[in-house]
This record gives structure tokens, C-alpha cells and sequence, in this order.
């Protein structure tokens, strides 16, 4: 929002949410009754491409947008090397609103021009007449009225909310208030209109020229360099006619120069092109290599977890994963056609994520796999295969830690990552699984004054480590499976195995639990505190009963670049695996934690508070 919103601001539709594209019932209803009436012969070229010509522009949007974030995560070509937040997400989280007044405004002009019905596919003159007049008198008005709006009156009323966002994306060429939006669509209909009038226009001509709108606009703001040196060198004028993503970069840092749409002449004749234009690209052409200190190792999840990457859907990723919203359904075969591409071509981990804390610089890499493909035993080899091969390249880059995330680390794939340290005893890069710091968070989340818990697990790392912790301060821990009790009842010392129970009689109100079914859940007392001490949530069935999150911690307000939620997690909040590879880098800590080695849980808690990060579940 401007920093003194002005009339007509907010779009007519905003109040109507997720539910907007009501607005083109209309168009749906128009053509139902004359397909009804006459058949699909009733319907001419330019009304039919309406819908679909919306469509289009969504896909291309979406794809700069997902490109665009999967380069300024690891491209060596950022131009503006800052972080996003999650308000910039939610800013620009109507970016298909002009694309829904693009749409309308096609259909009124269809119903009131009766010379735009029945046009020709293509007419290369119109083709022609529609550049030239682009090129005139579009980036001549539009240049000065930009100019104007850079005026502090209308700064404050309407541009201001488009330069809230200093860190570009594709998406933030669009995000304007209605009333500027009006403007740029008055502008850009110059040559549509002209060329319906002369007698040129082609249906065709239109759709290049609103693509031709959108590439421009989302290329622009896209934050990293990617316009070829050589395309000057051949064409020298070019760079009078095409401007280049570090080009308008400038414009959102300095605010005062480089105010041209698409045609940078302009500026050269006004003379108000910023000095380090030409520099400015060189540098961000050149790039410079980085080497990230720390590297997360993900996977994706259920088949909706594809999209809500960071590199995903923005507005989706912005929110926790079990976010229900009713538009969901409508992307299965999406998810379901990422998933079989991934299976098939997915031969290495790729980088989703790029963030920094203090001087230390993260990168989140996801597997190519799902939860399923972890449980089929003929895909264990080809995914330790992926995992190894990511932990080398992490290594040869100089990677100096590398945490394994949710499956990558589990015990029956891998033995938590010793296969890997066994099998490459001069690994430089240290192997986190985070055990030591997830154990101190399970500790953490249990009352004080609590004398007796129920501990439903198996003979996992963090289990164990829980119930000797457990043991050792006196608090009673009860168990009802037999095999597990008697394993972990081996090895307690004597002095402290008096505290673990094998019952099936006693409930105490807190439960640690791992993988819990709904009939076991059903067997709680009313009021039991359900404590997770799995990467995976438990669900949630009982509304008597308290749900505490997973092992997980609020993350300090000095990281930067945290704009997606890890998984099923709030926002600005991390699980306690992935801080562990955090901690175990800002510390210099040398050792593996893999296998069934296991950082002191009171050192890892320690070391979190120190580093600002904040319990989520207290005590």
C-alpha cells in the first residue's frame, strides 16, 4: 500500500479474495449462450482467445517468476544482493489482478468496437504500425508520466507502493494500484486501438504485443542478469531500444533515474540515465562465485509439497504447508506431472533457497524424491546415491556443513548419514543430523514440574536420548511397547533405570510420541499434551487434547532472505535439524553428528539461545 493511499487504490475486486475470477463469469456466460444458440461456429478467433490468452499470461508469468527465484538462489548474476520478506510476498500477491482487467477490458472492447469482431489471425502491417507506435508514442508518454508519478504528490498517493519493493521480482513489475493500472492500459491500447482504426489489427498482433508486454516487464525485474553482452556488440543501437534487468534495477535503488518503460533512449535524451548503467551490468553480467558455508538437505513431501518450493508458487510457499485453501485440488495434475518429471529426470539435488545470518551464508538443496519413493526399497540406492552426490559436490565447493533434512537422515536408509562418513573418511564438509539440538528442544517443550511422561516411539536417536535425559533428572518415563522398553532399559545405568516403566495401565496427560495412529491417540487421557519428537507432525484429532509443534525454534530477526515456511512450520520459524547445522557452523564445531554420535542437548540449546534463536513450544 502507498504511504497515503489515493482514490481508486485498492482494485474493485480485492474484498472478493481467492473468489476474484468471478468477475469473468460474464465472459464464461457470453459464450456458453452462443455456442448453445449456434454452435461452436458462433464463435470468432478473437473471442475465443479471451480466456485462454488469461491463461497463457499466468503460465508465462509463472515461469519468470519460478526462474527468476530459482537463479537469484544460485546464480553468481544477482543484481541486488538483498534479501526479501514475507511482507513483499503478500504485497505482491495480486499480481494476477491486471491480468483479470486485461481479460475485461478485452471484452468490453470486443462488445463495443463492432471493427475488433472477426479479425484476421495475423497481419504482418499491423504487426509493424503496432512496434512503431510503441516505440513513439507509448514510451514517450508513458516515460514522463512516470516521471510525474516520481512527483512527491502522487509518489505518496500511488508509486510508493510499487517501490516498496527495493529487491525485485517478475512479479513486482505489475504490482500497482488500480488507478495507475488504468493509465498503463490507456497507454497501451494506443496501438490496438490505432491499428483497429487504420484496419490492420490482427488478433495475433494483440497477443505478441500484451507477451511482448509481459517478458519485458517481468525481465526487467527479475533481479539477475541474463542479457548477453555479444546481442550489443552485434547490434550497437540496441541498447537504446531494449533495457537490461540491472538496468532498471537502478531505478528501484536510486529511485531517480532510468524511468523508461522498455526503450532506454529516452533517458539518454533527457539525460537522465544513471551514471553506473553500463557498469552496473558489467559486474552483474561477470558475477561474482560464492560459496555457501552451510547447505540444508531437504526433500519434497507429499505431491503438493512441489508447488510449495520457494521456486514454487510464491503465495503458497508464504504459508505452511497444511494451509488448506479450496483452489488446491484444481493443481493435482501438476503435482502429479512435477513428480513423474522428477522420477524420471531428476538426477541431482537442486538449490531452492538462499539466506544469510550475520556473515553466514545458507543454501537449501532439495532430492529430487518424495516420502513414498523413501519407503520403496528399490529407490534406497538411487537416493543415497543423490544424497552422496550432493554431499561431494558440497564438499569439492568448500561447503563447510551440511545438514541432512527429514528422510535424508533416516536410520533404516543410511544409519543417519554414517554410510556416507564411513565411506568417505576425509570428508571435509561436517555431516549434521541434528539430533542433539532436537533432543534439548523435546526437553525444553516438557513442564517443569512434570514427574512422569509417556514415551510412544521406537528406538529412534532422539527417543533414546530423551529418556536418558529424562531419567537422569528423576522424571518417571513410561513405555508400553515391550521390545523398545527392554531395548532402551539395557542401556540406562543401573542408578537410573528404576525411572523407565513398562506399562500399559499408566497414562500420564504428556506424551512424546513419534508415529502415532488415531486409535492410539483415542486411548490419551482428556488433556494429554501431545509432544512430536519426529521431523513430521502428528495429526490432529483430538480436540481435548494440546498439540505442540515439532521440534522447531523461531528463527532471529537478523536472517535475511525469509520469505517461504519450512514445510508445515510458521513463518519465520525453522526446525531444530536445520538450526542444528546452523549452530554447528557459527560455532567452528568440528565433529560429525551422524550415525550415533550426538551433540551434548544442553550445549546445542545453549549455543541456539546464544545465536538468537527462540523457543517455540515453552514450557
Amino acid at each position: 500500500m502507498a504511504t497515503r493511499p489515493g482514490p481508486l487504490t485498492e482494485w474493485p475486486w480485492q474484498r472478493l479474495g481467492n473468489f476474484k475470477y468471478v468477475v469473468m463469469a460474464p465472459v464464461v456466460v457470453h459464450g456458453a449462450r452462443r455456442v448453445s444458440a449456434g454452435g461452436w461456429g458462433e464463435i470468432d478467433l478473437a473471442f475465443a482467445l479471451v480466456l485462454p490468452s488469461l491463461l497463457l499470461r499466468m503460465i508465462h508469468n509463472q515461469i519468470w517468476i519460478s526462474a527468476a527465484r530459482y537463479q537469484t538462489a544460485r546464480s553468481k548474476h544477482r543484481i541486488v544482493d538483498r534479501g526479501i520478506e514475507f511482507e513483499q510476498v503478500d504485497r505482491e500477491r495480486g499480481w494476477d489482478d491486471q491480468i483479470i482487467l486485461n481479460g475485461l477490458l478485452f471484452y468490453v472492447g470486443y462488445l463495443l468496437i463492432p471493427s475488433a469482431r472477426h479479425l484476421p489471425a495475423w497481419r504482418t502491417d499491423g504487426a509493424v504500425a503496432t512496434a512503431l507506435l510503441h516505440a513513439g508514442p507509448v514510451e514517450f508518454l508513458y516515460y514522463w508520466f512516470h516521471r510525474a508519478l516520481h512527483h512527491h504528490f502522487l509518489y505518496s498517493r500511488y508509486h510508493s507502493h510499487h517501490h516498496s519493493s527495493i529487491v525485485t521480482e517478475p512479479i513486482t513489475s505489475v504490482i500497482h494500484p488500480f488507478a495507475e493500472h488504468i493509465v498503463y492500459y490507456v497507454l497501451f491500447a494506443i496501438p490496438m486501438l490505432s491499428t483497429i482504426y487504420i484496419g490492420n489489427a490482427s488478433v495475433l498482433g494483440f497477443v505478441v504485443y500484451i507477451a511482448y508486454i509481459d517478458f519485458m516487464n517481468n525481465m526487467g525485474h527479475c533481479n539477475f542478469e541474463l542479457v548477453p553482452k555479444w546481442m550489443f556488440q552485434v547490434f550497437p543501437p540496441l541498447k537504446y531500444l531494449m533495457y537490461t534487468p540491472s538496468f532498471h534495477s537502478l531505478h528501484h535503488t536510486q529511485f531517480r533515474t532510468n524511468y523508461s518503460l522498455f526503450m532506454p533512449f529516452y533517458d539518454y535524451i533527457y539525460n537522465t540515465m544513471d551514471k553506473s548503467s553500463d557498469q552496473l551490468y558489467e559486474s552483474s553480467l561477470k558475477g561474482t562465485e560464492e560459496t555457501p558455508d552451510l547447505v540444508h538437505l531437504t526433500h519434497m513431501t507429499n505431491l503438493q509439497s512441489a508447488y510449495h518450493l520457494r521456486i514454487g508458487f510464491a503465495s503458497i510457499a508464504s504459508r505452511p504447508s497444511d494451509s488448506s485453501m479450496w483452489y488446491m485440488w484444481t493443481l493435482w495434475p501438476l503435482a502429479w506431472l512435477s513428480m513423474v518429471f522428477a522420477w524420471i529426470y531428476g538426477s541431482s539435488a537442486f538449490v531452492v533457497e538462499r539466506i544469510k545470518l550475520k556473515k553466514l551464508k545458507m543454501q537449501t538443496w532439495a532430492v529430487p524424491r518424495y516420502n513414498f519413493q523413501y519407503g520403496l526399497n528399490w529407490e534406497r540406492e538411487s537416493i543415497n546415491d543423490l544424497i552422496e552426490k550432493a554431499i561431494l559436490d558440497a564438499d569439492a565447493r568448500g561447503v563447510k556443513v551440511l545438514s541432512l533434512g527429514l528422510l535424508n537422515q533416516a536410520k533404516q536408509l543410511n544409519g543417519g548419514g554414517e554410510l556416507f562418513r564411513q565411506k568417505h573418511p576425509k570428508l571435509r564438509v561436517r555431516l549434521v543430523d541434528g539430533s542433539g539440538l532436537a533432543t534439548a528442544v523435546v526437553l525444553k517443550s516438557i513442564p517443569q514440574d512434570a514427574k512422569q511422561v509417556f514415551l510412544h516411539a521406537g528406538p529412534s536417536k532422539i527417543a533414546c536420548a530423551t529418556a536418558f535425559a529424562l531419567c537422569e533428572k528423576g522424571v518417571k518415563v513410561i513405555m508400553n511397547p515391550k521390545k523398545e522398553y527392554d531395548m532402551l532399559k539395557s542401556q540406562i545405568a543401573d542408578s537410573r533405570a528404576s525411572y523407565l516403566k513398562h506399562s500399559g495401565n499408566q497414562m500420564p496427560q504428556i506424551w512424546l510420541v513419534d508415529n502415532i495412529d488415531d486409535k492410539e491417540q483415542k486411548m490419551a487421557p482428556q488433556g494429554t499434551t501431545f509432544i512430536p519428537i519426529s521431523q513430521f507432525p502428528i495429526k490432529k484429532i483430538r480436540k481435548d487434547c494440546t498439540y505442540l509443534s515439532t521440534p522447531a525454534m523461531k528463527i532471529p530477526e537478523t536472517m535475511q532472505n525469509i520469505h517461504s515456511c519450512e514445510n508445515w512450520l510458521p513463518r519465520k520459524v525453522m526446525s531444530a535439524w536445520r538450526i542444528a547445522g546452523i549452530l554447528h557452523a557459527l560455532e567452528g564445531w568440528t565433529m560429525h553428528e551422524c550415525g550415533d554420535a550426538l551433540i551434548d542437548a544442553e550445549k546445542a540449546w545453549s549455543a541456539a539461545i546464544r545465536h538468537g534463536f527462540v523457543p517455540l513450544n515453552k514450557a
